[in-house]
């Protein structure tokens, strides 16, 4: 019988290769009954799949001489899983392998069986060794070539493998603080705290609210003050429209996520100060003018979430020219002497300072507000990187038009 958290590991795998679900969203369904700790190994297991896949996918290739793309979906991802547990973890090798093979029969792929026991009893023979003589690299650490190629290009190869290594480890579990008794760890962000999991009941009141130290920090940096008006162009799910000061407009386009944003405000005691629009933001009324700060949290590939969304390296692409409209579009409605924020959670100098370059905004001098987390070539930016600062990567300028 399969264990409870290997079948749910095995559904979420399925579901984002097979049926291109987001990992975020089909883990939590699949694990809905399991207790605390069968949810963690079953999203350490799931996670980690995803992640290594191409790695995986390699040895599964070389050591089982066939071709994964060529398997019935459900023999390929009780092979990811196997090969994962017999090369990034402790499990015993019988474990593994019999784990897989009975989630290979409860799927009905009786004469897949004996293929799938063959291959891995192969892989947990030769994945040790197999692993050790790659070369450092996409390969090695599973990312696409494109990402190992924009990192060296931007930060040298020694960083580039160090982003790939870090942002393959757990990322470390923040909360905002919102309300009562601080929480966990005080961090070098006011008001975060580091914790090891997340309290749901003190989420589902409100008290606290997850978010990491690098978008907190983009909040932060808005400066929002009692009796300005701040206009936030990309609102949804709303941590750093909460956080701001002063009346603020958020706006999202998609309805779904624009009630999730009223509900998430409600929740975190902001309904006062936040209102909510459902609109493009590229196509704003005409009454959303003359605020006194502005932050754009323009959607972007992710490259500096790639811990906590596993399948984001498998599926993103850089949005240069949506993000140079978001910020134009911006300094449309912002009065003049007044602020944006630009900030995306990637690490790509095309998504970064390219585009606040192109925007034509002056810059204000943020490293000398963040010492810490000036960025190493342009200091009036700020840079957080995963592997230096055990954050998620976010890029943020502060701009005066």
């Amino acid at each position: 019988m399969v264990s409870p958290a290997r079948r749910a590991a095995f559904e979420t795998v399925l579901r984002v290769f097979e049926q291109d679900a987001y990992a975020d969203r089909a883990l939590p369904r699949a694990a809905a009954n399991l207790d605390q700790r069968d949810r963690a190994l079953a999203q350490r297991l799931a996670y980690g799949s995803i992640q290594r896949v191409l790695t995986l996918d390699h040895a599964i290739e070389e050591l089982g001489r066939r071709p994964v793309r060529k398997l019935d979906p459900p023999v390929r991802a009780a092979l990811r899983l196997g090969a994962y547990e017999l090369g990034f973890m402790q499990t015993p090798r019988h474990a593994a392998v019999n784990e897989a093979v009975e989630l290979v029969r409860s799927a009905r792929l009786e004469r897949a069986v004996p293929f799938t026991n063959a291959v891995l009893r192969r892989v947990a023979d030769g994945i040790g060794p197999l692993l050790d003589s790659l070369p450092e690299g996409a390969l090695k650490h599973s990312y696409p070539d494109w990402v190992e190629q924009v990192w060296t290009r931007d930060f040298g190869p020694e960083t580039a493998l160090a982003l790939m290594r870090a942002q393959n480890e757990a990322p470390e579990t923040v909360v905002r603080m919102i309300r009562g008794d601080p929480v966990g760890e005080p961090t070098d962000i006011p008001g975060a705290y580091r914790v090891e999991r997340v309290d749901e009941q003190a989420l589902a009141e409100g008290r606290i609210w997850p978010q990491s130290r690098g978008s907190q920090l983009a909040g932060l940096v808005v400066g929002a003050r009692e009796g300005e008006r701040t206009l936030d162009l990309c609102a949804a799910p709303g941590g750093k429209a909460t956080q701001l000061e002063g009346d603020v407009t958020a706006v999202e386009k998609h309805p779904g996520r624009a009630r999730e944003l009223v509900e998430n405000a409600a929740r975190l005691g902001a309904s006062s100060n936040v209102s909510v629009v459902c609109a493009d933001a590229l196509e704003l009324p005409p009454e959303l003018r003359d605020y006194d700060r502005a932050i754009v949290d323009a959607p972007c590939s992710g490259l500096g979430v790639l811990a906590s969304r596993p399948d984001l390296r498998w599926r993103a692409h850089p949005l240069p020219e949506l993000q140079l409209d978001l910020l134009r579009a911006a300094a449309d409605r912002v009065r003049p002497g007044g602020t944006i924020v630009y900030s995306v959670c990637t690490l790509n100098a095309d998504e970064n300072e390219a585009v606040v370059d192109a925007a034509g905004l002056a810059p204000e001098p943020l490293g000398e507000e963040w010492p810490r987390f000036a960025h190493p070539k342009r200091p009036e930016f700020l840079l957080t990187r995963p592997d230096l600062h055990g954050t998620s990567g976010f890029f943020i300028a502060r701009l005066r038009v």
